[in-house]
């Protein structure tokens, strides 16, 4: 890595702060004051906090659209007061509340800037941008030319995040990315963020206000109070077990032992099957895969094995195209997603069961409320009082 140039090679990298510190003139006391942490290479740290704690000041120090006052801040081990300021923000993905978009940009050269920016030639600029919009699911032929005010709030986030990895940044710091959208819609990005990072492995600091946020995609969180002081930085699960102080247990709230369902992952359950059969298929395939039990129920999956409509043997029997059997499937679970997520999506469906998809959105199985049931019950016995009576 030289001198003066950030490192470029995209793999997750350690940030250290070391008392670091901002004062704006004429305030009498600083934003924030003495920040000392260690955020681990390849881990997402979310930082939490009250609004006006700092958190943001203190997150985008890191890549100094805000100058430290005092302090050191390094990034792979090299001190980030010493590298040119724009190279560095190009190093670094950025992801801010509602996209942040340049509206006058089509969605592909909103995704491909900073490859320009960067000199990289057309063709592997128009490559990475297709590759950047398959990864965030938006197909790229359908959005690559469409501009932001066509584009939903869940895709416009979609597209900024496509566009805050798309140099392929080793660093990824997101300001509050999904806190402009509809609940279902953040549960959704979320999950995203999360299998991203499954895949990618970057150092990713988050800033949230949203305890429960933080717990679902943090693997450490910084709880901070006034000046970005840092009450406790830890694990999730040592913060719901153990906060700090009445601080922190305020932030963690009411109802800790149903938040460890954040800390569970559906790929940590045995999801089931349930028959299946093409949109290619005919109408009779999935029939016959059915059989005659009384309220069994498939699934419809598109020509990439992704899940498209919920169907029982008579829906199939009254349509010639299972293009139109059944009903949409209209919410869906990853393999990275909580066993909180699972269980909102159960509630919600009429047939009381989820869909498991994997990394491209393909069909991986079905998890239903018993399966859920079944784990908190042994989450609580895990979490019990040992001198509680279990009995």
């Amino acid at each position: 890595m030289a001198d003066n140039n950030p490192p470029t090679n995209g793999h997750g990298v350690e940030i250290r702060l070391e008392e670091v510190s901002k004062r704006y003139p004429g305030q009498k006391l600083p934003a924030v004051e003495s920040v000392t942490m260690t955020i681990p290479a390849g881990e997402t740290v979310v930082l939490v906090g009250p609004s006006g704690s700092g958190k943001t000041t203190t997150m985008r120090m890191i890549n100094r659209l805000i100058e430290p006052t005092s302090g050191r801040i390094t990034i792979g081990g090299q001190d980030v007061l010493g590298l040119d300021p724009d190279l560095l923000r190009r190093e670094i993905g950025y992801s801010i509340q509602q996209a942040g978009l340049f509206p006058h940009m089509t969605v592909g050269e909103n995704v491909g800037m900073v490859p320009s920016l960067l000199r990289w030639d057309r063709k592997r600029i128009r490559e990475r941008v297709d590759e950047m919009l398959d990864l965030v699911n938006l197909d790229p032929a359908e959005f690559r030319d469409r501009y932001p005010r066509q584009l939903s709030g869940g895709q416009q986030q979609r597209v900024g995040v496509a566009r805050a990895l798309a140099a392929n940044p080793p660093v990824l710091l997101m300001d509050e990315p999904f806190g402009a959208v509809d609940p279902i819609t953040r549960g959704v990005l979320q999950d995203e963020l999360m299998r991203l990072q499954a895949d990618l492995g970057k150092t990713i600091v988050f800033v949230t206000h949203d305890f429960d946020e933080a717990v679902k995609l943090g693997d450490r969180i910084a709880v901070l109070g006034e000046r970005s002081r840092i009450l406790q930085y830890d694990t999730p699960e040592a913060i719901l077990a153990n906060p700090a102080d009445d601080t922190v247990a305020g932030f963690v709230g009411a109802g800790a032992a149903l938040k460890q369902l954040t800390l569970r992952r559906v790929r940590e359950i045995e999801v089931s099957q349930v028959p299946t059969a093409t949109v290619d298929e005919p109408p009779s395939a999935l029939r016959e895969r059915l059989g005659s039990r009384r309220g069994a129920i498939g699934l419809v999956l598109d020509r990439r094995n992704r899940p498209l409509r919920w169907a029982t043997a008579r829906d199939a029997g009254a349509v010639s195209s299972l293009e139109r059997a059944g009903r949409p499937v209209e919410d869906s679970v990853a393999m990275s997603s909580t066993l909180q997520d699972a269980l909102e999506a159960i509630l919600t469906d009429d047939d009381g069961v989820a869909v498991v998809t994997g990394s491209r959105g393909e069909y991986v199985g079905v998890v239903d409320i018993d399966t859920v049931m079944n784990t908190i019950k042994a989450l609580r016995e895990e979490h019990a009082d040992p001198g509680e009576d279990q009995s």
